[in-house]
């Protein structure tokens, strides 16, 4: 096959690239140009670089109108457009196109130089560069038109003085007394977004000490620039046409709850008949369809309270983490009867009581297997009238390997499982909880068949009791009090027997299995802070097993019901950091640990708990657990079926850079590193003990990825391949420089596609 010159190779993106370009402006309408974008320029001696960069960042950002995007130089999404042309009618795949994926071109005609003069202009003096000069103008060249400004800010304003409310009302009290939290500071420089953000804080806390109807359109701050050079003093003052009722105190009156309330009904609104009466709430509707108790766990107002704001907003909070309620809202209303006082309504239009969802998913992984699964869930959002609920599923799938060395050994499973979660901690004692999220005590019972074709087949029975809580919205801690699992095989197959002779580790599949005991796992993150530079994702998880049990049996007499139960410690970690390079690019890194110790009658971990590498979420450049333990390779188990391999500690570390390409359309590059290892030595997986020389024993990939953000899903395809295999002899276990692209043997071999949902961490 010819091969191409890498010159011939770049004439061609050359010429492909400005075709792209001409094209984009041959379908301009008569007389029109191109808007290709603006460009800001600080001029200013006082500013080091970084701080005169920052500033023209911020100023470009509110330049009018923006650009058509683009990538690399090119304009993709108006080339769709132009390429799709005008469609005949308003519907069908060349107006979805045009419409939907396309992109109208932004013309010169539209920007306006002046308005974003002025723009600019109020920005920088909003900054406290009282004194700034800010001009512009545009460029032209082969019907593209750009636009420059120049913004010269001179000296920046800083605070002299500060001077809070010296009068005797309870309001100028409250804000004097906060003074020390003031987002305002001396030798600060000027910055009206500071001004707003204080005027703000202040009302906050207000709103904490019961004056309900404070606004913070009700303070002013005064400032005065002629006290000294480059310097103002203000003056923070409550106005004096604020309505009297703002500087009052508010207490809570009535508390009235309409459980079953209806917009289609809006007579409920006021009805006083059928009222239960509990612990001051007043529970209002027809049917008595939920316990009052509820609202006496979830609500965090009582009569007779002061309001405030965390209270208001906390319980809301609460009602809307029940699931019960399709929509929640409440009205705060002064009493006829006294003054200063609110009674309070909460409107709540409760969900379904019971539905029914089927689902059918597709299912596929790094190891050849494509398949299905058919769930049906029933739902019940109240089903013992305190806002429990209970959710009843059976599934039934498989997955068939339509890829490797030899098919057949297809997986077909079924089964069913429960849930009943309370909306409160069930325990011998009285806890209670002051988060905005709703304690849940969770009781899990399941039963699943799987069923592995040539191999064998396990029943797994699994229960646990625990609780779930949330600190805030950023920490959430899960306490199984007790979980047990029994594992069971049957119908093992006269191959997998031959197989075990040649590998015994495989006949820890196929054992009977019981765990039980205690599992904790607490995890962190504010990733939901999408455009924080820094942000966090952790979670850890302790898991013991017959712990107390073991302790007073006999080493001979480890077993229930003749069953040997496993004993065990595992503790898992998993780390991401995500730091936020621009806009469009941000890097992705994951460090996961985990470590299993087992003791007692346990050599190894049970098989359903040990840690396992490679596939769509791991080491992608390696088949689903087909890495390790340690520098561990079978070829046998290779050439009949998929690998599993299994072990007792894992070490992992993921990097990935992501950036936006254009419209859904994000690409990724990565690299991947990582095994698994024994923790104990075991002779029939020789170099598989976890040693000082675990990090000889890493392997690696490295790869490239598109993704497809669809908004309700991100779609990902991973293409991967190994740069370090650890099962390799010391000193070959490099192989960049095997890679051989023009190879269909290397290209078999070595390239892994991973296709999955979401992102892999």
């Amino acid at each position: 096959m010819t091969k191409f010159k890498t010159t011939h190779i770049i004439n061609l993106l050359l010429l492909a690239f400005f075709v792209a370009s001409c094209s984009n402006t041959k379908y301009l309408p008569k007389g029109e140009k191109l808007y290709i974008g603006a460009d800001v320029k600080v001029i200013d001696d006082s500013l080091n670089r970084k701080e005169r960069k920052a500033l023209e960042e911020n100023l470009e950002a509110l330049v009018r109108p923006k650009p058509n995007s683009s990538f690399l130089g090119l304009r993709p999404k108006l080339l769709i457009y132009n390429l799709a042309g005008e469609p005949k009618k308003e519907k069908g795949f060349r107006h979805w196109l045009r419409t939907k994926v396309g992109e109208p071109p932004v013309l010169a005609s539209k920007v306006d130089v002046q308005y974003n003069i002025d723009l600019l202009q109020n920005r920088v003096e909003n900054l406290g560069y009282f004194r700034a000069e800010t001009e512009g103008d545009t460029t032209s060249r082969r019907k593209r038109v750009k636009a420059h400004y120049v913004s010269k800010p001179g000296v920046q304003y800083k605070i002299r003085t500060i001077t809070f409310p010296k009068d005797s009302s309870q309001i100028a009290k409250f804000i004097k007394d906060n003074s020390d939290n003031s987002l305002l500071k001396k030798g600060d420089p000027y910055n009206l977004d500071v001004i707003k953000g204080e005027r703000e804080r202040i009302d906050a806390r207000l709103k904490e000490n019961g004056f309900y109807y404070f606004s913070p359109d009700y303070i002013i701050i005064k400032v005065d620039s002629t006290v000294g050079t480059h310097q103002v003093d203000m003056f923070l003052e409550v106005k004096s046409q604020t309505p009297a009722k703002a500087k009052e105190e508010y207490y809570i009156n009535n508390i009235f709850i309409y459980p079953s309330y209806s917009a289609n009904r809006m007579s409920l609104s006021r009805n006083r008949n059928n009222v239960t009466e509990y612990k001051g709430f007043k529970v209002i509707e027809r049917r008595n369809t939920i316990k009052p108790q509820v609202f006496e766990r979830t609500m965090f107002f009582e009569p007779g309270d002061k309001y405030n704001r965390t209270d208001h907003n906390l319980s809301l909070n609460r009602l809307v983490s029940l699931g019960t309620f399709k929509f929640v809202k409440n009205q705060f209303q002064e009493t006829d009867s006294a003054s200063n006082k609110l009674d309070v309504y909460y409107y709540l239009t409760p969900n379904k009581k019971k539905s029914i969802r089927l689902e059918l998913l597709g299912k596929t992984n790094s190891a050849n297997y494509r398949g299905t699964e058919l769930s049906l869930n029933w739902l019940n959002r109240n089903t013992l009238k305190g806002a429990e609920q209970l959710t009843i599923s059976a599934f039934g799938g498989f997955e068939v390997q339509i890829a490797g060395k030899d098919k057949g050994y297809n997986v077909y499973r079924y089964g069913l499982d429960g849930k009943l979660v309370f909306p409160r901690f069930i325990t011998p004692f009285k806890l209670n909880s002051s988060s905005a999220f709703i304690p849940k005590t969770q009781i899990n019972l399941g039963y699943e068949n799987q069923r592995r074709i040539k191999l064998y087949t396990l029943q797994t029975f699994k229960g646990s009791f625990g609780y779930l809580w949330k600190e805030n919205l950023y920490k959430e801690h899960e306490l199984k009090v007790t979980e047990i699992t029994y594992v069971n095989s049957s119908n093992v197959t006269p191959e997998y027997w031959e197989r075990i002779e040649q590998l015994p580790s495989l006949k820890r599949v196929i054992e009977k299995q019981l765990i039980f005991g205690p599992s904790y796992s607490f995890t962190f993150t504010n990733t939901s802070l999408v455009n924080k530079t820094h942000t966090f994702y952790y979670k850890g998880g302790l898991d013991l097993s017959a712990t107390i049990v073991g302790l007073f049996s006999k080493r001979d007499s480890a077993e229930i019901f003749g069953v040997p139960y496993s004993e065990y410690l595992k503790m898992e970690h998993d780390f991401r950091y995500y730091l936020r390079l621009n806009s469009k690019n941000r890097w992705a890194n994951r460090i996961y640990v985990g470590f299993g110790l087992p003791y007692g009658n346990s050599r190894e971990l049970p098989y359903i708990k040990q840690f396992f590498s490679g596939g769509t979420n791991s080491i992608r450049a390696f088949r689903a657990r087909s890495i390790g333990p340690g520098s561990f390779r079978d070829p046998n188990l290779e050439n009949t079926f998929v690998p599993d391999y299994s072990g007792d500690i894992k070490l992992e570390l993921n990097s990935e850079i992501r950036t936006k390409l254009v419209s859904i359309v994000e690409g990724a590059l990565f690299v991947d590193a990582g095994n698994i290892w024994l923790k104990n030595r075991n002779n029939n997986r020789s170099g598989g003990q976890f040693s000082k020389d675990f990090l000889s024993e890493m392997a690696v990939g490295v790869g490239a990825g598109i993704r497809l953000d669809l908004s309700f899903l991100i779609l990902r395809g991973d293409l991967a391949m190994p740069v370090r295999k650890p099962y390799l002899p010391k000193g070959e276990r490099w192989v960049i420089n095997q890679i051989d692209f023009g190879s269909k043997t290397w290209r078999r071999d070595n390239l892994v596609f991973n296709l999955a949902i979401g992102y892999p961490f």
